[in-house]
């Protein structure tokens, strides 16, 4: 006769595994779509004028024409920080053919303290503060990192909640910019 634990055992184990696959697809499953082309937004991108922390002026007509990611972040987020040197190396390796990372701190106070840690981490692309800009309400996130791809003619392609694998953003990139 089986005991209760041998009766249960296999189901429990199922339901375990599948909730694991269900998690794994749930943080991953928007990476892949990107990174192979399936799905997509049609929503446009909305940009009001701001001014990033370098002090360079942007705005819609900055933007247009170029891949765009949008990267929602913050100093203390653990995996914002892991994401950004991938992010970097996507953005030095594609920034001539018509690339753009722009990171939107979500920080608050002193935005010196942003820009000294964007020195020490050697993140040279354009960062703006989250108070300074307006993308139509994307950067209003509940999720931190959470990351906008955006396709030469403004359309919303992608959004990544949570950390972005750079192999999958590179894909991606590579893929929107063979576009016309």
């Amino acid at each position: 006769m089986k005991s209760v634990w041998e009766k249960v055992k296999r189901p429990l184990e199922f339901l375990l595994w599948a909730g694991v696959l269900g998690l794994v697809f749930f943080r991953l499953g928007p990476q892949v779509t990107a990174a192979v082309g399936v799905g997509g937004g049609e929503d446009q991108l909305s940009v009001a004028p701001f001014k990033t922390l370098g002090g360079d002026e942007l705005g819609e007509s900055d933007l247009r024409g170029k891949v765009v990611l949008i990267n929602a972040w913050a100093t203390w987020c653990r995996p914002c920080v892991i994401e950004m040197p991938s992010f970097q190396r996507v953005y030095d390796d594609y920034k001539d053919r018509g690339f753009l990372v722009l990171g939107v701190s979500r920080d608050r106070g002193d935005p010196s303290q942003v820009s000294e840690f964007l020195e020490r981490k050697g993140i040279t692309y354009p960062v703006a503060l989250g108070r300074d800009v307006d993308f139509g309400g994307i950067t209003i996130v509940n999720t931190l990192p959470t990351s906008y791809l955006i396709g030469r003619d403004g359309t919303i392609r992608h959004k990544v909640e949570g950390l972005y694998a750079g192999p999958a953003l590179r894909l991606a990139v590579k893929r929107l910019l063979a576009e016309e």
